[in-house]
């Protein structure tokens, strides 16, 4: 009986050793570990779509949704830029980052080697060409061209599958140390005849390089989504899935999809060829005068440079039949109060606008969150203040953010009809005018910080190009 007594309490013992060792050895899942060290590696490239810094700090579409991420799982966003998409993959497959926000299309090729999270943004791959030339409007026209495309990128893989599918003779060549952006420019310079582009990328890059244009749409809409590890632990995947599905992020994508997007069309190959001039041939005359009133009222002076373009071209003694003046179009009354005694100087009507300008912005208080803030300010300056907060309280009886402009503009339009304008407190007003005037400001303000903040970068690629033929790789027709 003791000798039973002692077997059971050893097999009982050596059950529990077996049980300790093993609860005692798992391992914490990959979200448990990223929480226990406090932060997250994002890896992403430098693109006016993704990732880039300002006079502001880190920015982009793409930091910006990392960073929420990041808040939503209580760490610290760390941010690995990479110089390529093949450096991208390399550094999630070498665990150097736990995830990759750079804008990237979910392929078949690609969900063999990786996972992606819940799709963000639908986009199509684009054929580009030089405006002027012979516009390419199938696969065929490609042939005998220079058609060039980063490597590693979704762009080389259609190219391939129609390679095979479709066009043996199809041939091109693929880069690492060129961008798409570097591609777009070669393109307008004529250095190479073809690219493909995202359909973000180019309504971004678009007013920036007016010399290129859309051949043809070459593939249906892609999805862009987060690549992950592929792994058994999908703890992290599945944390980004319900981020994804979560009613505040739904909301910071419609916020970002305004805020980087929202504008884009405002600005035509024609009127962008006609401010490009405008700015080489006017706005150095003018510039001083801009940076000396964006000093004192605290605003980019790029902004107060685009209002000027929007209001008169930057024409110091422009009319209009209302009767409002001068480089920055200021009415009788305005002018008076903040004591400018004439319109028709340049710098007395920068200076006026300026701090016109941040008077409406003080106005509206800091419970509107920049840059929502910068374009109501701009907004009221159009259409008057008081319609401005007509058309916020609309917005809120409509259900929307009185605070968001992207809900703003959405009212502003409806002041000029009766039915809406009727029981506002100053009526009638042409909203639909203040929400162009708005969103082509943001436009003219993008393309001078692009010109301003880019030059250096763009005549670095325009020498890259000197060698480019070093830095492909030249894809043969199958034939």
């Amino acid at each position: 009986m003791l000798l039973k007594s002692v077997k059971l309490m050893t097999g009982l013992m050596t059950l529990l050793v077996c049980l300790t060792a093993i609860t005692g050895s798992v391992r914490p899942t990959q979200l448990e570990q990223i929480r226990m060290h406090g932060e997250i590696t994002v890896v992403t490239r430098n693109s006016p779509t993704t990732y880039y810094e300002d006079r502001t700090g880190q920015t982009g579409y793409e930091f910006e949704l990392a960073q929420a991420f990041a808040d939503y799982l209580g760490v610290k966003l760390n941010v690995q830029v990479a110089d390529n998409l093949t450096d991208i993959f390399t550094a999630l497959d070498t665990d150097q980052a736990q995830f990759a926000a750079a804008g990237l299309a979910i392929t078949p090729e690609r969900q063999r080697w990786f996972r992606f999270s819940e799709p963000y943004q639908q986009v199509s791959e684009q054929v580009i060409y030089r405006r002027g030339t012979q516009r390419p409007r199938q696969l065929d026209d490609l042939l005998g061209g220079m058609t060039v495309v980063p490597a590693s990128s979704s762009h080389a893989q259609t190219l391939r599958k129609a390679q095979v599918t479709e066009r043996p003779e199809l041939s091109w060549s693929e880069t690492g140390e060129l961008d798409v952006t570097d591609l777009m420019h070669m393109v307008a310079t004529g250095d190479i005849d073809y690219s493909l582009v995202d359909s973000n990328e180019f309504n971004m890059l678009q007013a920036y390089i007016p010399n290129i244009g859309v051949g043809f749409t070459i593939t249906e809409q892609q999805s862009l989504a987060w690549a992950f590890q592929h792994s058994r632990d999908d703890s992290l995947l599945n944390a980004s899935r319900d981020f994804f599905q979560s009613r505040q992020t739904r909301q910071q994508l419609a916020t970002l999809n305004e805020r980087y997007y929202g504008h884009l069309s405002e600005l035509d190959y024609v009127g962008a060829k006609r401010f490009l001039r405008q700015t080489v041939r006017k706005l150095d005359r003018y510039k001083p005068y801009f940076v000396s009133s964006a000093t004192d009222n605290q605003f980019d002076w790029r902004l107060l440079a685009a209002v000027g373009y929007q209001e008169s071209h930057w024409n110091p003694v422009a009319t209009s039949y209302t009767g409002v003046r001068g480089l920055m179009m200021l009415t009788t009354a305005t002018a008076s109060d903040l004591g400018v005694s004439d319109r028709l100087d340049a710098e007395q009507s920068i200076l006026g606008g300026g701090r016109y300008l941040n008077t409406l912005r003080d106005r509206l208080g800091t419970q509107v969150a920049e840059p929502d803030r910068t374009w109501m300010t701009l907004a009221a300056y159009n259409v008057g203040y008081g319609h401005l907060q007509d058309a916020r309280r609309l917005a809120y009886e409509m259900g929307g953010n009185p605070n968001l402009w992207r809900d703003v503009k959405e009212a502003l339009p409806l002041l000029s009809q009766k039915r809406y304008h009727k029981n506002t407190r100053h009526g009638y007003a042409r909203g639909r005018e203040a929400v162009d005037y708005v969103q082509n400001i943001r436009r003219y303000y993008d393309v001078l910080v692009w010109n301003d903040e880019q030059a250096l970068h763009i005549a670095s690629s325009e020498n890259e190009s000197l060698h480019l033929s070093s830095s492909l790789t030249v894809i043969p027709p199958l034939l």
